[in-house]
């Protein structure tokens, strides 16, 4: 399986392009549209919804994440396997909190560039192309060098900000659920947020924290729109009050 996780957005035509270049090299295999709106050139902010994403997918799954401000520069693009997945992006932070989580990670640089080789579209050009090959069990070893680290590496910890906000409105951070007592006081813009499981659970209109469904802490308004409301964006700090 190749899943794509990218800040490409779903109206213009990058994301059809990789499909059609994995096709060409891995035509038998599943490709899953994972995400294509990872907040526009936020390294840090991919880098946390990955490492939170990937988890409920199998090992030997193939993600290729492209969100890639430098693409053409003289950044690297690599190729890392942690927790039994591999991943194949740039080496600017994005894949960096997934193989610091994971006690087995392992990073080669990507060494190889094709004939033809746009400046500004590695993500079809190399990342799709060495994705499709590991996929179908090929792995690509005489386009990549071993190295023992990235290059560009970020906190591995909880990021306390807004990283990603849904069509629906919620606020997702980069708070993992790790003992936040239910019944503390998140904050957030100004306003404050009580926990509820569902959002049933709380009436109308109200505001609520809860531990979405891949473990981080989520923002939201029961049948509201919490970021058109309060002003919620990516970025924004979030702070965690606990009970006294």
């Amino acid at each position: 399986m190749i899943v794509l996780f990218t800040d490409f957005g779903s109206r213009d035509p990058y994301v059809g392009q990789m499909k059609a270049r994995i096709q060409e090299v891995a035509p038998n295999q599943q490709v899953v549209d994972l995400l294509h709106e990872v907040p526009d050139y936020n390294a840090h902010a991919g880098a946390q919804l990955i490492a939170a994403f990937s988890a409920s997918f199998p090992p030997g799954t193939v993600f290729v994440c492209v969100v890639d401000p430098g693409v053409g520069t003289d950044r690297d693009g690599v190729v890392v396997t942690a927790g039994g997945r591999w991943f194949v992006g740039p080496d600017n932070g994005l894949l960096s909190i997934v193989s610091g989580r994971s006690s087995d990670a392992k990073v080669w640089r990507i060494t190889w560039k094709p004939e033809l080789l746009s400046s500004s579209f590695h993500g079809r050009d190399i990342f799709a192309v060495l994705a499709a090959e590991i996929a179908k069990g090929e792995f690509p070893s005489v386009k990549l060098e071993e190295k023992s680290a990235l290059n560009v590496e970020f906190d591995t910890g909880d990021l306390p900000r807004v990283i990603y906000v849904d069509h629906f409105g919620n606020a997702w951070t980069g708070l993992r659920d790790t003992g936040i007592p239910r019944g503390s006081r998140v904050v957030a813009k100004g306003s404050e947020f009580i926990h509820a499981d569902t959002f049933g659970s709380v009436g109308k209109g109200e505001g609520f924290w809860f531990v979405n469904s891949v473990g981080l802490l989520e923002l939201a308004i029961n049948r509201g729109n919490a970021a058109e409301k309060l002003g919620l964006k990516v970025g924004d700090t979030v702070q965690v009050f606990k009970p006294n």
